[in-house]
């Protein structure tokens, strides 16, 4: 015999499967109307499918999530305490290749808002005047379709693609912060709630500060551990990520006091700063920090730049060395401390999701959600003597975590997809899920037939780019699982003759461009570079330097390279 519960979960899920079936009508079936995101100016169009129920949908992203953390076949994380995440895992698909666009803050999130390679090249705190740094008007992000299409959408934390783009989506409340430190001394609610608990803005007790080049006075500080004002600790439940938390419980639990999710479906997006640096660890992770401090090492690479007295190797381009210097990362165990520190704030996060999702499930919300958790980009880790991220491409940082939880009643989803796939992908997998069809066009694809069948394309190309960070670096890089059946990160650096070719596998990978054992693995992920550059015009800055450059390992061309106009 089924229960109430269980009759609805499945009668809801049958519902939404014969939405997304109907958002693809047939030949002799009329389109259904034409819709737009802006009705007044007709912009941002539409078709939305269907007369099912439309799913609750929650996106979480984390920021600077590398594979240390969360990846099975890093040693690491096995150590790493993931309770929250593993669930969602467990009721849902992770997928083990995902990929950013941009191993930045801003253009990454510019690139999966929009569901295209975007024009963003580098963070408006350190990009030049006059290089893009922040979304256009014109630009549609992906919940505004939602929005347009009935959706209650609402907005917590990080912004950092322009506050104009996330007011026209999650309406005039919102309350987005457009820079890539949290705002903790100066988000009046915030403290506000700090206040409500009776605590003290925070101060470090101990605090990781790397050295400048010279390796005598301090440089760069990525935080540490904190406690209040006049020295007492500082609880959990006072931490910015904590109050992200607890104001995402109030936005849905205001909409349901308001009677809103009777009459609309919801979509809620958590943009939560941690793990990214500067840390900000409270009490209570005492004793797991002295159970990491027994696990938690340097990696090979660390160790292999300290040989080399940190100075840049020959197969390392000069962008690495700019970074290196930049960290200052001379002491082991400093690094540790940092390591460590990393995931003590990741496992907090965990605990933020873990409430979050344990509040949802009180309310009779989670089982009919579509849940997605992602990062914006990785993390170095203490790779190659580097923390954070960057101008250059390397599989820790490119690596970005991918999970889908799929509400109840729907196909039972593959636990495990391998197949390389994109944070391009977001965007139309979640208005698949949602039923509406933009008619725009975009780079990433629709996830739900991979969730269902467990694979999907592998001859994707997906590219990787940068521009403007601590350095410059107009790079441009590709993923590919090459004909000797390994995948493979190509990088080609603009501002280098050293290009880098990494196994995506590795646990800490090496440059392997100058190794003759990859000679035709080199040469093809270079042609396979070139023929998905020169296939697209907005690419054409980068095929303009590459053919020249890498002209001995592209296929033989002939005409104009000056890129001339001429008429059909």
């Amino acid at each position: 015999m089924m229960d109430r519960r269980s009759f609805c979960s499945l009668s809801a899920g049958a519902l939404l499967s014969q939405k997304i079936l109907a958002s693809q009508p047939s030949a002799t079936e009329e389109k259904p109307r034409l819709r737009f995101t802006q009705e007044r100016i007709g912009e941002g169009p539409f078709r939305e499918g269907g007369s099912g129920k439309q799913p609750h949908i929650l996106l979480i992203s984390a920021d600077m999530v590398g594979p240390d953390l969360y990846h099975p076949a890093r040693a690491l994380s096995r150590h790493v305490k993931l309770p929250a995440i593993r669930s969602l895992i467990e009721d849902g698909t992770f997928f083990s290749n995902a990929f950013c666009t941009v191993p930045l803050c801003s253009p990454s999130r510019a690139s999966y808002l929009t569901g295209r390679y975007s024009y963003v090249q580098g963070n408006g705190e350190r990009a030049p005047e006059g290089l893009e740094t922040e979304l256009r008007p014109g630009d549609t992000i992906f919940p505004e379709y939602l929005k347009a299409a009935g959706y209650v959408t609402r907005q917590v934390g990080k912004c950092h693609v322009g506050t104009k783009k996330f007011i026209d989506a999650f309406g005039e409340n919102d309350q987005p912060w457009n820079r890539w430190s949290p705002p903790v001394f100066d988000d009046d609610d915030f403290l506000a709630y700090q206040r409500s608990l009776g605590v003290k803005p925070q101060k470090y007790s101990r605090e990781i500060v790397f050295r400048q080049q010279d390796r005598t006075p301090p440089g760069n500080s990525t935080g540490g551990w904190i406690v209040q004002q006049d020295g007492k600790p500082f609880p959990i439940e006072a931490q910015y990520s904590y109050y992200l938390g607890e104001k995402a419980i109030d936005t849905v639990e205001s909409l349901i006091a308001n009677g809103s999710l009777q009459h609309h479906p919801m979509y809620l997006q958590l943009d939560i700063f941690d793990p990214h640096q500067p840390f900000a660890i409270p009490a209570g992770f005492e004793d797991r920090e002295r159970e990491l401090r027994k696990i938690v090492g340097v990696p090979e690479s660390w160790c292999t730049a300290q040989k080399h007295d940190f100075s840049r190797a020959s197969n390392e381009p000069e962008i690495i060395d700019i970074y290196r210097r930049y960290w200052g990362i001379y002491d082991p165990q400093e690094l540790i401390d940092y390591r460590v520190a990393y995931i003590l704030q990741m496992e907090l996060v965990d605990r933020v999701i873990g409430i979050v999702i344990k509040r949802l499930k009180e309310l009779g919300l989670y089982d009919d959600m579509v849940i997605a958790f992602i990062s914006d980009h990785g993390e170095m880790d203490g790779r190659r003597a580097l923390i954070d991220k960057g101008v250059y491409l390397y599989p820790d940082i490119v690596r970005v975590p991918m999970v889908f939880k799929l509400p109840a009643g729907m196909q039972h989803p593959h636990p495990t997809v391998e197949s390389p796939v994109s944070l391009l992908d977001l965007s139309q997998t979640i208005l698949h899920l949602a039923g509406i069809k933009p008619e725009a066009m975009f780079d990433g694809i629709s996830l739900l037939p991979a969730m269902q069948s467990g694979q999907g394309p592998e001859d994707r190309n997906l590219l990787f780019f940068g521009g403007w960070h601590v350095g410059v670096n107009f790079d441009c890089g590709i993923q590919r699982r090459a004909a000797d059946g390994h995948r493979y990160l190509y990088s080609y650096n603009c501002t280098s003759q050293i290009d880098e070719l990494f196994d995506l596998d590795s646990e800490d990978a090496v440059n392997l461009i100058d190794s003759p054992q990859y000679a035709k693995v080199r040469k093809e992920l270079i042609q396979a570079l070139g023929a998905a550059l020169q296939t697209d015009p907005r690419w054409s800055g980068y095929w303009a330097e590459f053919r020249l450059a890498r002209f001995k390992d592209l296929p033989r061309t002939a005409g104009d390279m000056q890129l001339f106009a001429m008429p059909d």
